[in-house]
């Protein structure tokens, strides 16, 4: 869906990005071929009630500094809370809110402020915590 006729297609990814892994690659690169995109990255505080008190690996500053480094991502901004995230997509207004497919059937934060949400399929099994953890990951 184009909202803006002559203008840039905005989108909006979010997540942890603590380990960069090709998962997280493909995604940003998916959603490059899409528009103009922004990354919101939980803080380091986020991450910890979620994920538990071991993580992050990385701390913010430098997963904002990895994912702003990476061709085809426009803009990085961190977010502390449900609330925070659901302002900084509204402010964005994004065309297209991208997130993995396992957030389908569930409520994607601030998808009343997209104009479509895309679900992405995840790469192999691909994830940070069996990196972190020492198992084997396969991209299959």
């Amino acid at each position: 869906m184009e909202r803006r006729r002559n203008k840039k297609i905005m989108v909006w990814v979010n997540g942890t990005f603590d380990v960069l892994h090709r998962g997280h690659l493909e995604l940003l690169e998916y959603a490059s071929n899409r528009g103009t995109v922004r990354v919101g990255i939980d803080t380091d505080e986020r991450v910890k009630q979620i994920k538990g008190k071991e993580r992050p690996f990385n701390v913010c500053e430098d997963r904002e500094y990895f994912i702003s480094r990476i061709n085809g991502v426009h803009s990085v901004v961190t977010f502390g809370s449900d609330d925070e995230l659901c302002e900084k997509i509204k402010e964005w207004s994004p065309d297209y809110l991208i997130v993995g497919s396992d957030y389908k059937n569930k409520n994607v934060i601030g998808s009343q402020f997209a104009g479509e949400v895309i679900y992405f399929d995840r790469i192999g099994d691909y994830s940070t915590t069996k990196i972190l953890s020492n198992e084997s990951i396969s991209n299959r």
